[in-house]
């Protein structure tokens, strides 16, 4: 596997530099510093799981959304709700379990309260991701329980770049949904090396995509009872996006640190697929019974937003401020960060505003590596984080509330012998407070909580080829603002989601083992989990007491509350890279991976009786229930097998690649099973360095080749919505 060294050469205090090698030539994957790791240090240098892109491999992978880009890393997948949003699943964590990181402070978007909202982060500026598979908690709080994915742009400088001037540039088009992106990046340095400037800026538009088949899947054609036009097979109505993106930062570079600020603003604008909204009835009851959709004439016109279709316009406005100094004496660094965040979220049902979502960040947080102290080097932490959030419209289904959180770590490491220990704890404060209800003037609207992380690791080299790691976690998560608060028809979804306020902490014990074999032909890689979790917090599908046997439906819309049980996860991932030629014809590599996670509810297979209120304006209806605490979690990500062919030969490249999703049949209460499929995909570069120092890429990209129809059971419209047809990309980058 191979990147461009840029991507990772250390500067002062083993910070990344904020340039890219013209040359780019080709390094050691396994040779890049892991930035969200407060101690510095390699993937291969960690005992806790960790995955990077970067360089090539990180430009083959780029796409729309964050979820997309990172897809074909073993253990992470991609959530799905068109192709304007695609959060990270990580081993079947997403939402609030799994943080999305701008290198190491939170995006400060609201990505977590609907899975229709996308990341405010844009894949196409990143210099390299990483992903930490496995808790995170101890680094980045609880909302990283399930993991963390890290995205390092480097739009404020840390260090002085390679040439006064430097940059890249980007060019694409699509196929299959009329892409056109453009981007430009350029870093320069003052003539006294002391001051570093970034901008950098994206424009994407694509219209709506083209699909194998009609948008509804057959079995939701059948259980309507509907007979599709044939006009409209062939394109996903509704489907087209646009996105915006830019930065410029500044920054003083000196001897032994930097201090920086930079400011930034990412505005698209995209269509959901599958969504329009009726007037209703002043109860949110307009909608169909069955899923909380209206599949009427105007879901499926060619107008890219007309009728009553739902679109999404977000802007976020963001600026950081970001400073280090090395060499204190016992401590060998420290490094300060600091956002603020300023959000906002329209939702159009046509062009009439439907509900705004309003979100302030702010979020600071200081690291201090210290110096080896009876043997162990380490790093302590301080993590603050306030948050104020507001929803207005008919559809606001989570009240307005305002958070703080604030957490404490500390982390360690000691060599000894053969052996490589990580130890670390960190303890956050937590406070919620929401707008009173007035349908429920005895409802807590504040909480406090408090929540205790710790973990161990080891790595034993059993030899210079064979590693062995062993972890063992105990984290902890609070409950959302959504989980405890929400109360009203949530449309992405299609249901009446109802939170509870008297949820407490989720906690999980993980215990993994993982083996990497470095041969000369030969990488491989493999890990075993289980996680144990004590009042896992999930959504209940409750069955009706009144009519039984039955799901719960208020007004025809089926119910969800916010509940607690036990759970159980355990999970497998494997990849290899094998070198089969390397001659003066050019060098073949074969790639090979794998992953499979299960979960399920685990309280010994208990019921329970609970009392629903569901808010409509000025009253409330009333429900007597029945939830199970046994099952199948829902939308679990399913098993995979995955391989890629590539060829490289000085100046070009190639590859072909094909990951079959199997079918998904361990599914929850009143989930449908999920076919299997098959994506295959081929990558074709041409590389020229010129004689000036600079370089051109000329690429050509293929997706999806046999034209498959690709439904992923983590998306809420898998019977709505597939995966994009068969499409190529292509286009020229420059460095210079």
């Amino acid at each position: 596997m191979l990147i461009a060294p840029s991507a990772f050469a250390a500067g002062p205090g083993g910070t990344a530099p904020q340039s890219h090698d013209p040359d780019h030539e080709p390094v050691d994957l396994s040779a890049v510093k892991v930035r969200a790791s407060v101690l510095p240090g390699t993937a291969e240098d960690l005992a806790r799981p960790v995955e990077v892109l970067a360089g090539e491999r990180l430009d083959t992978a780029k796409a729309s959304s964050l979820g997309e880009t990172v897809n074909k890393l073993p253990g992470v997948q991609s959530s799905y709700f068109g192709p304007g949003v695609g959060r990270p699943i990580v081993r079947g964590f997403d939402g609030a379990r799994v943080q999305v990181l701008s290198d190491g402070l939170g995006s400060g978007d609201v990505s977590t309260v609907s899975a229709d909202h996308a990341v405010s982060i844009e894949p196409f500026l990143a210099n390299q991701i990483e992903v930490l598979k496995g808790p995170s908690t101890l680094l980045y709080g609880s909302g990283a329980i399930g993991g963390a994915v890290n995205v390092i742009d480097g739009r404020i400088p840390e260090a002085a770049t390679d040439e006064p001037l430097q940059g890249r540039a980007e060019l694409r088009a699509g196929t299959v949904n009329d892409e056109k992106t453009g981007m430009l990046r350029l870093d320069g340095t003052s003539a006294s090396g002391k001051l570093v400037f970034h901008f950098d800026a994206l424009h994407r538009e694509t219209g709506n995509y083209a699909i194998p088949g009609f948008a509804e899947s057959a079995r939701q054609l059948a259980a309507e009872g509907e007979t599709p036009d044939p006009a409209t097979s062939g394109t996903l109505a509704n489907s087209a996006l646009r996105t915006d993106s830019g930065a410029l930062g500044l920054s003083w570079v000196g001897e032994r640190g930097f201090a920086g600020v930079g400011y930034s603003l990412f505005n698209t604008r995209y269509g959901v697929p599958g969504h329009s909204h009726d007037d209703g009835d002043g109860d949110g009851h307009g909608h169909d019974a069955g899923d909380g959709h209206d599949h009427g004439d105007d879901a499926h016109g060619d107008d890219t937003h007309g009728g009553d279709a739902v679109h999404i316009l977000m802007d976020q406005r963001r600026t950081e401020v970001r400073a280090g100094l090395d060499e204190l004496g016992v401590f060998e660094t420290l490094r300060i960060k600091f956002a603020d965040t300023r959000y906002t979220h329209t939702e159009f049902e046509g062009e009439a505003i439907g509900t705004v979502f309003d979100n302030s960040s702010k979020e600071a947080r200081l690291e201090l590596v210290h110096q080896p102290w009876a043997g162990w080097r380490g790093a302590f932490g301080v993590q603050w984080a306030h948050r104020k959030f507001d929803a207005v419209g008919a559809e606001a289904f989570v009240p307005g509330t305002e958070g703080n959180d604030t957490g404490l770590f500390w982390i360690g490491e000691r060599r000894s012998g053969d052996f490589k220990f990580e130890l670390g704890a960190r303890h956050d404060r937590n406070t919620i407070d929401a707008v009173p209800q007035p349908l429920a003037p005895l409802r807590a609207n504040s909480r406090k909580f408090e929540a205790l992380s710790g973990s161990a690791a080891v790595q034993w080299e059993l030899s210079d080829r064979f590693h062995a790691s062993l972890g063992l976690d105990r984290s902890q998560r609070v409950p959302t603002a959504e989980e405890l608060f929400s109360n009203g028809l949530h449309v992405a979804t299609g249901t009446m989601e109802i939170g509870d306020e008297t949820l407490g902490v989720e906690t999980a014990n993980r215990l993994e083992l993982g083996l990497r074999w470095h041969g000369e032909r030969i990488d491989l890689g493999a890990a075993v989990y289980g996680i144990r979790y004590a009042d896992f917090i999930y959504q209940a599908i409750p069955t009706s007491l009144d009519d039984p046997g039955n799901p719960l439906l208020d007004g025809g819309v089926p119910v969800r509350l916010w509940s607690q049980a036990d759970a159980r996860f355990h999970g497998m991932e494997a990849d290899a890279t094998i070198a089969l030629v390397d001659n003066d014809r050019g060098a073949w590599d074969l790639r090979v991976f794998g992953d499979i996670v299960r979960g399920k509810l685990a309280s010994g297979g208990n019921e329970r009786d609970v009392d629903v209120e569901v808010f409509h304006g000025g009253h409330a209806h009333r429900h007597a229930a029945r939830i199970s605490e046994q099952g199948n979690l829902p939308r679990l990500a399913p098993a995979r097998l995955g391989s890629e062919l590539s060829w490289s030969n000085g100046t070009w490249r190639a590859s072909l690649g094909a990951v079959r999703y199997l079918k998904q049949d361990r599914v929850a209460t009143n989930e449908t099973t999920t076919p299997g499929y098959t994506l295959v995909d081929a990558h074709l570069a041409w590389h020229r360095d010129t004689p000036t120092g600079n370089a051109w890429e000329v690429f050509v990209d293929g997706s999806n080749l046999l034209d498959q129809e690709a439904r992923p059971h983590t998306s809420f419209l898998k019977d709505l919505a597939p995966l994009p047809g068969r499409g190529i990309a292509f286009g020229v980058r420059a460095f210079f």
